[in-house]
Formats: structure tokens, sequence, C-alpha cells
């Protein structure tokens, strides 16, 4: 244990204030955390807080309080950090649009949420939202989008993984023509309590729900260490199909190519400390196998004339990039999700398979 780096072993704190932007008085009991990990407090009566054993890192700041706009500060943490004063301003409430028309079935959209946020893994079942009155739906039949929105943090309970969640739903939309869905929003992890066997379960359940994710893909990426971690990268070529028709479901031509890829042919040290830059030229192929040694998978890469079924694989991901660039950090989170589209597994693993961002496998 002396030889340990001390880098591996430290952490720190994050203090500061939490203030009114109209006249700086002191804002109490607002929630402050970094985005998608199990650190986080409490404003005291003076407004102050103090986030202790941070990890070292970029985070996103969160600070959020019933009535205020919610407030977003990237930190990179390798140091203690004293904040200056942070402001928050009042919301201003925006009315929505009043559509006449028929009642929606409540139960339905619900339903229909829980399946595009939770996701239909098998750790989903074991996930249960506790007020979901707090959501809002809407659905427009013209456009055939179904959006959702939360007024305050969604409560979810992970009995699968062993997380209280409280996630604040700032957006997730559904396209009903493309079949794509976004969501977004800021979470707060808190590890739930149990026997020694439910930790036992949990701890697996983690490892599991680590194992041949994006943060394992990302951060296996920056150490230049995939096929050692059990991913193969390939190029999938994939352009528009001529031939088209109304009557016609193949909306692609695709061609494999099984040459496997380094992590420097797609990642980019960016000039920001602690980022990423991952891109490239066509989509990315990734398939995840932990029981195969690295070069010892040739027999189960598809050949190059194999049709879009092999996209069906759970445990292959095609990375399509909407942007030229995804930024990343030193945790395996994309900063701009926009950037990139998922399909395959990764595309399936939503809010039920979450890991906080500082998590690491035991």
């Amino acid at each position: 244990m002396l030889l340990v780096p001390a880098t591996v072993l430290a952490q720190y704190t994050i203090s500061g204030k939490v203030v009114t932007a109209s006249d700086r008085k002191p804002v109490a009991n607002a929630s402050v955390f970094l985005n998608s990990t199990t650190t986080g407090a409490k404003t005291a009566d003076d407004g102050s807080f103090t986030l202790n054993n941070v990890r070292p890192g970029q985070y996103d700041l969160v600070v959020s309080l019933v009535g205020y706009e919610t407030f977003h500060q990237p930190v990179m943490v390798n140091k203690d950090i004293a904040l200056p004063g942070i402001e928050l301003a009042v919301k201003t409430i925006r009315l929505k649009e009043v559509r006449i028309g028929p009642n929606r079935n409540r139960d339905n959209d619900y339903a229909k949420f829980k399946r595009l946020f939770l996701g239909v893994s098998e750790f989903a079942d074991e996930c249960k939202i506790l007020n979901p009155n707090l959501l809002d739906f809407d659905y427009d039949p013209e456009t055939r989008i179904f959006t959702a929105t939360s007024s305050d943090f969604l409560i979810i309970e992970n009995k699968a993984l062993g997380y209280t969640i409280k996630y604040l739903l700032a957006e997730l939309t559904n396209d009903g023509n493309s079949g794509m869905t976004y969501f977004e929003g800021s979470a707060s992890f808190e590890e739930l309590r149990g026997s020694h066997r439910q930790q036992l379960k949990w701890q697996k359940n983690r490892l599991k729900a680590y194992n041949g994710s994006s943060m394992h893909f990302l951060r296996s990426a920056i150490t230049n260490t995939i096929e050692k971690e059990g991913f193969r990268v390939l190029r999938l070529k994939r352009k528009p199909n001529p031939d088209l028709s109304s009557n016609q479901r193949i909306k692609y031509i695709e061609t494999l190519v099984t040459t496997p890829l380094t992590s420097k042919d797609f990642v980019k040290p960016r000039n920001v400390k602690g980022q990423f830059a991952l891109g490239f030229d066509d989509c990315l192929y990734v398939l995840y196998d932990k029981k195969k040694a690295a070069g010892t998978n040739e027999d189960k890469l598809p050949a190059a004339t194999t049709t879009p079924d092999y996209l069906n694989d759970p445990l292959t991901t095609t990375i399509i990039f909407a942007e030229p660039y995804a930024f990343f950090d030193n945790n395996g989170i994309i900063i701009n999700p926009r950037s990139v589209i998922f399909e395959g597994n990764w595309g399936r693993s939503l809010t039920a398979d979450l890991l906080p961002v500082d998590y690491v496998p035991e």
C-alpha cells in the first residue's frame, strides 16, 4: 500500500456560499451536489456548504431550490476549492400552451415514460419512481412528439443497484416518426442501506451494469486499454439507401470493416485539462466480450456483408456522430450528449442502469 501513488488516494473538499441574485441574502436548505455522483449537501442557514471526499476529476456542480433557477458550474477538482458566492435567480414561471382535444390516458403516458426513461433492462423492474405526480406529459398528434418534464426532483428507488436517485428532469422528448428519444437532467445518488447479503448483490449488479457500458468504454479509451477491457472497435460505413421507398424498411446501406481500430483512431486530447474528444469519419461499431481475450474473438466478428440484423446483438453498440466531436471527461461522461446517438446496447441502458460518475469497480 505504501507504493500506491498519492493521487489515487487523494480526496478534496469544495466549499462555498449560496445567496440570492437580487439582494445577496443567504439561501438556506438548497441542494448542492456534483451532478450524477454520490456527493451532495444542503446549505446551512447562512447559505454555506461543504462537499467532502471528492475524487479528482471534472464535475458539474449543481445548486437547486424550488422557486429558483437551477445553477450549474463546471469545476475541475485537483485540490481543495473555495468557490466565490453562488447567486440563485428567482425562476420565471412560463404559462404552458393549452391544447384543446380529447383527454389522454395518464396511466398510458406514465407507462410510456417509464419505458423511455428507466429502460427495459433486467434492472428496470426493480426501479420505482416514488413521486410520479410531479411529472407532466404532453403529446402532439400532428408531429407525433411526446414530451415529459418534472416540476421538482423525481425520487427513484433502484433496488437492483442499491441507490436512491434524485433526478431533476429538464426534458424528455420522444419522436414517434424517427423513434429517437432524448432526455437530460441533473441527478444525485445516495446509497441504500441494506444487509450484508444485499450489499453483495448490489456490488455484483453495479459491476454488471458497469462492464461494457459507455463509461467503461470511454475510461478504457483514455488509458488505451480497450482490448484488455474486452472491447473491440470497428469502422461501420453507413450511407442512405438510394432505393428507399415507403414499402422498404432498410434505410441504410452498411459495410462493416473488420480491421480493429485503436483508441488513437477516434480519441484526441483537448486543450482543456481533463477533457478528450471522441470523433470519427464514419460510425463506430463497438463490441464487448469480456470472456474473450484480446485477439481470440476473430470468429465472433460479423463479416463485412452482414445485414443490419447484427445491430440487434445486445453486446454491440453503434456510435453515430451528430456533431464532429463528442467531448468527455476523465470519469467517462460525455459533456455534450446531443453530439452522439447510441444504437444497440448503450441505447437501451437508461436510468435503471445508471451509475454515479464517481463509481469505481470494486
